[in-house]
């Protein structure tokens, strides 16, 4: 049945994977083909919707389960960005590699080639792939942007400008990459700062995030019938809505308070 499945829903979404297509699930370091997670999400939605409707109401599991495959791409998200920031952790030692390859003398593919080798993920997994995509005959400038949009990483952006520099007026390229690695550094010192500076500013948003469904969840299993008047009532239907409305922008809100861009 599973295999039925997601040979179905394989047919449906095509070549474009539909919301979770291989672009979200490769940055997210997820290895699972889109039909496979998207089955994956359909069968959870399920599963959460009927736990949630025999815990409370059955309006409120409906409303869970639709919620399922938005809080699975929330999920992604959150996983994207983990992979990202393992990304810039590993920045300066992956400078260190290629600047080690080029010293003793191998090309800059050759260097990112062993780097890939060498360095741990998510590092490895972008530069083996741009190592593939180098070999079926894409430009290596491009390959080296691509790495820098996906993972997000302006510090990534100024090692393949300073490659295509390299390669465009010639020069001390290992020279040129150590530079950049100490400019690297600094900046990762001062993000460092920023982020044990902001920490307790995220705590305070998670745990005021997490307080109103806790103890929603908490009342629902304590007296079961305690909040069916938020779904049986009309003014009890208005003010879920509200609290709803509310809760998203005040989780939004505190987002952009604590999210600092540097």
């Amino acid at each position: 049945m599973s295999q039925s499945a997601v040979t179905a829903v394989d047919s449906v979404i095509g070549d474009s994977g539909g919301p979770y297509n291989r672009e979200v699930l490769f940055n997210a370091g997820v290895k699972m083909a889109p039909a496979d997670f998207t089955v994956g999400v359909a069968v959870a939605s399920i599963l959460v919707a009927a736990f949630a409707a025999l815990l409370t109401h059955p309006i409120i599991g409906v409303l869970v389960g639709a919620a399922t495959p938005f809080l699975a791409k929330v999920a992604l998200n959150i996983l994207r960005d983990r992979r990202r920031g393992k990304f810039e952790e590993q920045l300066t030692d992956t400078i260190q590699m290629l600047v080690g390859g080029l010293r003793v003398g191998h090309s800059v593919l050759r260097s990112v080639e062993a780097a890939a080798q060498e360095a741990d993920a998510p590092t490895s997994e972008e530069f083996l792939r741009i190592v593939n995509e180098t070999r079926i005959g894409k430009d290596a400038r491009q390959a080296f942007e691509d790495v820098a949009d996906r993972m997000d990483s302006e510090d990534f952006r100024w090692i393949g400008q300073a490659i295509q520099i390299n390669r465009e007026v010639g020069g001390d390229l290992a020279e040129v990459l150590d530079q950049v690695a100490g400019t690297i550094r600094e900046r990762s010192e001062i993000k460092g700062q920023i982020r044990s500076l902001s920490a307790e500013g995220k705590m305070s948003a998670y745990v005021l995030m997490a307080m109103p469904v806790g103890v929603a969840f908490i009342l629902a299993i304590i007296n079961p019938g305690y909040l069916n008047v938020f779904v049986q009532h009309p003014i009890g239907l208005v003010m879920l809505v509200g609290a709803l409305l509310m809760f998203a922008v005040g989780g939004f809100w505190m987002s952009r308070v604590i999210k600092i861009k540097f």
